[in-house]
């Protein structure tokens, strides 16, 4: 899950020589070892757009998990037999239930690394320093309290006169409702800054500060209203379903907390160490098998975690060591395991998390959302396997020597991992709502896992036992953990959501941004590319900022109305935000993933960033196809088979023209007149018309023969007899490396 939905939040601990992004290289990792688990989980936790959780001791530890363990167990029975007073108060629950577990678990600033005292002794030099606890403080405590208490006095018959009376007074909110909801803003806004940094809580306020002084605003100039008072703004948020109770904490509650719980299952019962073993063991008896393993784990690893950036981290911890062996450079294999682990967010069957909220924006289902990126994933995929090729002859890498793993024991002793993804593609398919699939696929993990817990301990009842009940104990309890930055993040957006709603601000900035394209030019073709490609460009900045899910919501409701006003489909509009708000996690200049990687593999940032970038252009392209014209929304399945088939085949070229001239190899060694007409005709193959088709299937065949012919001059030049007095070793050295 998404875009950060379902990346591991653990504790944080010293950093050996951990990079910062201004560092050049990286210590994490020795040069022939992978990294230890502790180290993995600090950098997830430096470099993740989450921040760590708290080290807290281990007896409070123990009854926090026994919190989320128990709501766990509430999200599930919530599935099956839902709250009858309806969906808004299950999540006035939910939110009372999370919102105090953060203040808990999360610190309100970043802890300074206490300085650390000489060693005395040898033996004191050589110990393993003991880790501290990190407690909550009296105020965290406080916080928890009134989060709890401000979040379940809408259904509390003793100070609100229960939901009922509540929801009566809405629009006439009495002032201990307006006290109650004016804190559980603040209290949001505090959640959401501890989660994920201050940016969010920035844009937030910016937007209540709109909503409250908008009759400021000169009347005539854009975005003037007539502002609303405080009460107004906090019935909104407060008791109305569009702000912290609207869709984007409904998706959280429903959907991805569910996903974060599969995820976590399939963790505890080993999947990621079988999914990185089987693509080691499928690729074997090639000079491209490290770099194909690491693009088959990035994408296995993404029904594990959701994060980019952690799976990134999770690939290099295994993988780096295997990728020096082999030759890869430094940045090359951070840009390739970066690349890798986005792939993971943008690929089924579990997308990020705002592929839950398309679904439920469009009124859709969850499986309709899949088959949206089943063309895109291909493409995406096919990209970063031929920049695997290109780099492995370019770079002329080495078969690593030892021993090669077989597929089918590898296979045989996990295959149940497939059965629980195969169950939510499958059951998706005969309509059951996600939700549900989830927890069966939950169930059959939990099923499977339990056998091999027993074969494991011999079959012998009272270990078995215990073994499968700390799998199921732990995966609630850390599913519960993971989601509460997700849910912090759902309740904040409710807040921009809202006010964007009640002053009519979306459409207002729709406008301006077609206003902006049709200044420049009158053409309508032109129009729409313009618009496009400076919504691009917006996403993206604004996904350098904010987490994944809210960049998506952000952009959705002021950017969404301007393309769908264009004439694109609202499909192709909104995976062509979602993709974009996704690779923010690649995009210079803060490319979380790819200085993640490039603190593992010890590699110069700005460099990795870059081979990031290249082995993931076409994620950066490709969405531009589905908008820029009509028989572009075929690769998101809205022209039906035949319309996906074409348009996904002439995209394949324009890939690997992309591939091609990023990469500089065609059979050898390109040069830039045949790199500049493949950047020419991928251009061209992307546009989606018959004209351009022709265009770029002719520039990619003159890219073709103008290396052909290059080739041809410098194998003869090559193999030519040296003149008399000529410098021929340094000609044939030069001559050599050009066809090499």
């Amino acid at each position: 899950m998404s875009g950060s939905s379902r990346s591991p939040s653990t504790p944080s601990g010293p950093t050996s020589a951990a990079r910062t992004p201004g560092g050049t290289t990286g210590t994490l990792a020795g040069d022939d070892t992978a990294l230890t688990d502790d180290a993995a989980r600090d950098l997830i936790a430096q470099y993740d757009e989450e921040l760590p959780q708290r080290a807290v001791s281990p007896r409070l530890d123990a009854a926090i998990g026994l919190v989320c363990f128990a709501i766990g167990l509430f999200v599930l029975v919530q599935v099956f037999w839902p709250i009858p007073q309806g969906k808004q108060f299950y999540l006035i629950w939910f939110l009372a239930l999370v919102l105090p577990l953060v203040f808990l678990l999360y610190r309100p600033a970043a802890r300074r690394k206490p300085a650390e005292a000489p060693a005395d002794s040898a033996d004191e030099r050589t110990s393993v320093p003991e880790r501290r606890s990190d407690n909550p403080s009296v105020v965290d405590w406080l916080l928890a309290v009134i989060a709890l208490g401000t979040g379940l006095y809408p259904v509390l018959p003793f100070l609100s006169g229960g939901f009922d009376a509540f929801l009566d007074r809405q629009g006439t909110l009495s002032p201990l409702d307006t006290v109650m909801g004016g804190l559980l803003l603040l209290l949001v806004l505090e959640a959401t800054r501890r989660t994920t940094g201050l940016i969010l809580p920035i844009v937030c306020v910016v937007f209540f500060v709109y909503a409250y002084y908008g009759s400021y605003i000169p009347l005539g100039w854009p975005g003037s209203h007539a502002g609303l008072d405080f009460d107004q703004i906090v019935n909104a948020l407060y008791n109305e379903a569009s702000g912290f109770y609207g869709v984007p904490l409904d998706v959280a509650a429903t959907y991805i907390v569910l996903f974060t719980i599969y995820g976590a299952v399939l963790d505890r019962t080993g999947a990621a160490k079988f999914f990185i073993d089987l693509s080691f063991s499928l690729f074997t008896k090639s000079k491209a098998a490290p770099g194909r393993t690491v693009a088959l784990s990035g994408f296995l690893l993404g029904t594990v975690s959701g994060s980019g950036t952690a799976t990134a981290v999770s690939l290099g911890a295994v993988t780096w060591p295997v990728l020096k062996k082999a030759g890869y450079p430094k940045e090359n294999a951070g840009g390739m395991l970066a690349a890798s682990g986005i792939g993971a967010i943008l690929s089924p069957p579990t997308l990020g998390a705002a592929a839950f909220i398309i679904a439920e924006l469009l009124g859709v289902g969850y499986g309709t959302v899949l088959l949206w990126a089943v063309v895109p994933t291909l493409l995406y995929y096919l990209g970063i396997f031929l920049a695997i090729e290109i780099d492995s002859r370019k770079i002329d890498v080495d078969e690593v020597p030892g021993p090669k793993p077989r597929t089918w024991p590898v296979f045989r002793s996990g295959f149940y991992h497939f059965i629980s993804l195969g169950i939510i593609v499958v059951f998706l398919a005969l309509g059951i709502p996600p939700f549900k699939a989830v927890v069966y696929a939950t169930g059959v993990g939990i099923l499977f896992g339990l056998l091999e817990i027993a074969h494991a301990h011999g079959w012998r009842p009272v270990p078995a036992l215990r073994g499968i009940a700390a799998v199921v104990y732990g995966a609630l309890s850390s599913g519960i953990r993971s989601a509460l930055p997700v849910a912090s993040v759902c309740a904040a957006a409710g807040i921009i959501v809202s006010t964007i709603t009640k002053t009519g601000l979306g459409q207002v900035l729709s406008t301006m941004l077609v206003a902006i394209a049709e200044g420049i030019t009158s053409n309508p073709t032109l129009i729409v590319i313009l618009s496009c490609v400076f919504s691009a460009v917006a996403v993206t900045i604004l996904g350098l900022a904010v987490p994944v899910t809210a960049s998506f919501i952000i952009s959705w409701v002021i950017i969404g109305p301007a393309l769908i006003g264009l004439g694109i489909p609202e499909a192709a509009a909104a995976m062509f935000i979602f993709y974009y708000a996704v690779l923010s996690e690649v995009s210079p200049p803060t490319a979380l993933a790819a200085v993640a990687s490039a603190a593992i593999t010890g590699g110069k940032v700005v460099p990795t960033i870059w081979q990031a970038c290249k082995y993931s252009i076409p994620a950066f392209l490709v969405p531009l196809a589905f908008t820029f014209t009509p028989e572009g929304a075929g690769l998101v399945a809205q022209s039906g088979f035949l319309g996906a088939l074409w348009t996904g085949l002439v995209s394949a070229l324009a890939v690997a023209a992309l591939a091609a001239g990023a990469g500089g190899w065609i059979l050898r060694r390109a040069r830039w007149p045949e790199r500049t007409l493949c950047f020419l005709a991928a251009g061209a193959l992307l546009y989606l018309q018959p004209m351009s088709i022709l265009v770029g299937l002719a520039a990619l065949v003159l890219a073709v023969v103008v290396h052909l012919v290059s080739v041809r001059r410098r194998t003869e030049r090559f193999l030519a007899p040296d003149p008399v007095g000529s410098p021929a070793g340094a000609d044939r050295a030069r001559t050599e490396r050009s066809l090499s």
